[in-house]
Order: C-alpha cells, then sequence, then structure tokens
C-alpha cells in the first residue's frame, strides 16, 4: 500500500514495492518548475538515493500537463537568464546524476524545462496526448541541445532547438524520445508498473551506475 506524504508543490508516495512515486504537484500553473519546486526535487532526490527502501522512482505531473517548464513570472522577474539558469545547475546535476533508475510518465505537455526533466530520466511513457518540444527559443530562451542530442539522434536535435517545433507522442515514439506509447488512461500505472518490474532486479542500481558513469557530465 503506498505512503503518501505532501512536500509544498511536490508530493512524495512510497508504493512499498521498492518504488517511489513523485508527482509534480502545481496543476494551477501546468507543474512549472519554480525555484522552491526544483530545490525540493532536488533535494527529495538527494534524500531518497540514500534510502535503501527506495530502488526506483517514477516522475509525473499533477493535472492535464506533466511539466510546461520554468515558470514564466520567475523568469520575467530574474535579473538575466544566466543568473537563473546558473542557480538551476544544483537541480539538473540531482535528476541527471540521480544513483537510481528514474521513470517519467507524461500526460499532456512536456515543453522547454519540462522535456528537459524527461529527457534527464531514464525511461520515458507517455500517454497518447503527450507532446513534446522547446517552444521557449521562439521567445528567445535557448534550448538544451547538448541534453536533447544525449536522447535522440542529432539532426532531430537541430530540428527540435532551432524551430522549437512541438511533436506528439507517435513522433516522439518514432525518434526514440518516448520509450513506449501508452493507450489507455493509466499512463502512471504502467510506470508504476515498469518500475516495480525493475526494482525486482538485483542489478538495477549497478546498471543505472553505469549509465551515470557514461553519459556527458553536462551540469557538474
Amino acid at each position: 500500500m503506498a505512503t503518501s506524504s505532501g512536500n509544498g508543490p511536490l508530493r512524495v508516495e512510497a508504493q512499498g514495492d521498492g518504488v517511489v512515486l513523485l508527482t509534480l504537484d502545481r496543476p494551477e500553473r501546468r507543474n512549472a518548475l519554480s525555484a522552491e519546486l526544483r530545490h525540493l526535487l532536488a533535494d527529495t532526490l538527494d534524500g531518497l538515493a540514500a534510502d535503501d527502501g527506495c530502488r526506483v522512482v517514477v516522475l509525473t505531473g499533477a493535472g492535464t500537463t506533466f511539466c510546461a517548464g520554468f515558470d514564466l513570472g520567475e523568469i520575467a522577474e530574474a535579473d538575466s537568464l544566466d543568473e537563473l539558469f546558473a542557480d538551476a545547475d544544483a537541480y539538473h546535476h540531482a535528476v541527471h546524476t540521480f544513483a537510481k533508475p528514474l521513470i517519467a510518465a507524461i500526460a499532456g505537455p512536456a515543453v522547454a524545462g519540462g522535456m528537459d526533466l524527461a529527457l534527464m530520466c531514464d525511461l520515458r511513457l507517455a500517454h497518447v496526448d503527450a507532446t513534446f518540444g522547446q517552444p521557449q527559443v521562439q521567445a528567445g530562451i535557448p534550448a538544451a541541445y547538448d541534453l536533447v542530442r544525449t536522447v535522440v539522434p542529432d539532426p532531430v536535435a537541430r530540428d527540435l532547438c532551432l524551430t522549437g517545433r512541438v511533436i506528439d507522442a507517435a513522433e516522439a515514439l518514432r525518434v526514440g524520445l518516448a520509450n513506449r506509447v501508452v493507450e489507455g488512461d493509466d499512463v502512471v500505472g504502467e510506470a508504476l508498473e515498469t518500475a516495480a518490474a525493475i526494482a525486482a532486479s538485483p542489478a538495477s542500481g549497478a546498471t543505472r551506475q553505469q549509465i551515470v558513469s557514461a553519459q556527458p557530465d553536462l551540469f557538474g
């Protein structure tokens, strides 16, 4: 049976089988990554990395959006984008180098920093209504090209990062951005089943460490 704890805009639910479900819980803001939410997510993952009861984490968003990226209000108020994104390096590093397998269960838009968050996960299960893109480039905010090209072929990364176009779940699956498209309503349920299977493998932690060691250190 799952146990739940609220932690501001991040909901943490232990599933009892070595799996923990994290839910971005700002549906009224399309789960935008405020500084508070970024810090909570980084701190929570650091804690779960040291928790022997956690073997796999599933990450999802409340409501109809996985994550719409960084909070536009905070972007508008920032003295500079360079300073804002420098502050976010610790968050990016915590997610990208998390010591245990991390699965994204994506329904609705995963765009801009929300797409980046999904890309930092090991697996991406996308509902048929999921969408992905870097549309912030059309407002002059650079795309995360270095990260995107670690998941999809370079020509695809260049296309998405230069045009800012948004792709649907079917195209995401075709280009390798999504691992699986879920036709039914319960993408989180399917992600939890996948997580439980991974958690049951004694080699899952060691495999995740191999992945971390092999990938480029983009946020060190």
